[in-house]
Parts: structure tokens; sequence; C-alpha cells
């Protein structure tokens, strides 16, 4: 499969592509008459903690039907594959009955096959391979205990009701997908000013980056860091350090009060 065409349920799997393994048998690609759940998971992100006790539990039950649970991580923040490797292996040890394979891949591959063009920009992430290699499912992990047995007894993909579900599911993921896409070109615009140490074009492309989502608090501290530190612009720069102190406040009071475990934006989202 192409990178610019859009996967969704009913789309042919793409290739696996997964640099090393980390737990388990190395998996070429995925072998027909089994049903895959390949999750896509980080090890920052507090969700994936706790979407793999089920994931655990659903390979034990469901082991003898030919369901094989793949997890990869595909946005890991390290300078080599080794320390990588070092990072999940780590996180796993907490972990101790994992009953699956785990890899991971630092080249983008996995994002570009798989991420991308399903506008998934949010961990975990679940995808469904059915026996005929078509997939059959894409979103959140919870839903697998509803969607595997479907999958399974080969009546949930062409369903009305997994079509509808898809149909949401992109209807929320794509708006995220898009703001990503311009979040990362205000991201290019400003790294290239930085490297030449252009402020004015850097002070161009955060306003641009706080505008498109003034919630985003890297955004609001690199306006901070950009005004103060490298324009030496005291006046502007210190309406813009009050404002990034009130959101970060906002943040944290909507954080206790939501008091629950939510999905992470992948690295480059």
């Amino acid at each position: 499969m192409e990178s610019n065409k859009i996967l969704s349920v009913e789309s042919r799997a793409p290739a696996l592509e997964v640099r090393d393994w980390v737990r388990g048998e190395a998996l070429a690609s995925f072998q027909p008459d089994r049903v895959y759940v390949l999750e896509f998971f980080g090890t920052s992100c507090d969700y994936c903690d706790e979407a793999m006790p089920d994931l655990i539990e659903l390979q034990e039950i469901y082991k003898d039907r030919g369901v094989e649970v793949v997890a990869v991580a595909a946005g890991e923040s390290a300078a080599s594959a080794d320390e990588v490797r070092s990072q999940i292996a780590a996180w796993l040890a907490q972990f101790p009955e994992l009953n699956f394979r785990v890899g991971f891949d630092d080249t983008g591959a996995m994002d570009t096959r798989w991420m991308d063009p399903s506008f998934s920009v949010e961990i975990p992430q679940t995808f469904v391979i059915d026996r005929d290699g078509y997939i059959a499912f894409i979103g959140e992990p919870d839903k697998l205990h509803d969607v595997l047995p479907q999958v399974l007894d080969g009546t949930w993909r062409t369903s009305a009701q997994a079509q509808a579900a898809e149909r949401e599911r992109i209807a929320e993921d794509e708006p995220k997908a898009r703001k990503k896409a311009l979040r990362n070109q205000v991201k290019a615009k400003f790294a290239a000013a930085e490297k030449i140490e252009d402020w004015k074009t850097a002070l161009a492309a955060i306003e641009e980056g706080v505008a498109l989502d003034p919630d985003d608090l890297l955004f609001r501290q690199q306006h901070v860091h950009l005004l103060l530190h490298k324009m030496h612009d005291m006046q502007t720069g210190l309406p813009v350090l009050r404002q990034l102190i009130s959101r970060r406040n906002q943040h944290k009071l909507q954080d206790d009060a939501g008091g629950g475990v939510f999905r992470t934006f992948r690295p480059g989202a």
C-alpha cells in the first residue's frame, strides 16, 4: 500500500516493517488464516500502561483460536536503536505475564504505512487484521472485547455496525490529523528559522502555532523563551509569560478534575 492512500476498515493490511523485536520471535509478515491485533503504544503513555494487561488477557483467551497480539512502539525518543530497546525493555518489566511479541520501529515506516494514512494521531491505537489480510477494526483497545469475537466469526468487517463505527472514527480523527499536519509545518518553519537565528521569522511561526492550538503549552513555552531570551523583548514577553502560567494552571485544574487516564498524542502529533 502506498503511503498516500487512506487506510480504513476493509483496506488490505500494509506490510509489517518493524526494525527489531524486544520480546518474542521476529514476525516478518502477517500469516494467512490468523487474526492479528496490532497495537501501537509508547512507554510515556499512561493509557498504554492500562491497556497492556487487557491485551495479555485477550492473548490468553484467544490463543487457541488463531489470534496473535503484536505490540509496536513507533515513536520512542532516544539517541539510538539500542537506547530505544533498553527503554522499552525497562518499561515491559512491569508486565511479567507478557505473552505476545513486542517490537519497535524508529525509521518512521510503521507510522507512514499505518498511523498517518488512517488519521491516527493518538496512542494506544489498535488495528485488527482478519484471516483474509484485511483491516477489520481501527480504534481504541478497550473495544476489542466486543469486536474481536465478531471478527473471529466473520461477521464484523462488513457489518453495518463496523461501517458506522469507522465513519464515526474518521469524522473524529481526521480533523486531529489535519491539525497535526499544520502543527508539523509550524514546527518545521520554526526549526529552520531558529537554525539561522532569524528570530523575526521564528516569532511569526510560533505565533502561528499558538493561534492554531491555543492550548498547546509547548508552543507557548517557546513563545516566551523566544521573546524573553532571544529577542529580549520584556514588554511583549512578560504578558505572554503570564498567559502561559494561566494556561498551565487551567490544565492542572482540568487534569485534577478529570481524574481519568487519557490517550496520548504520539510524538510529532
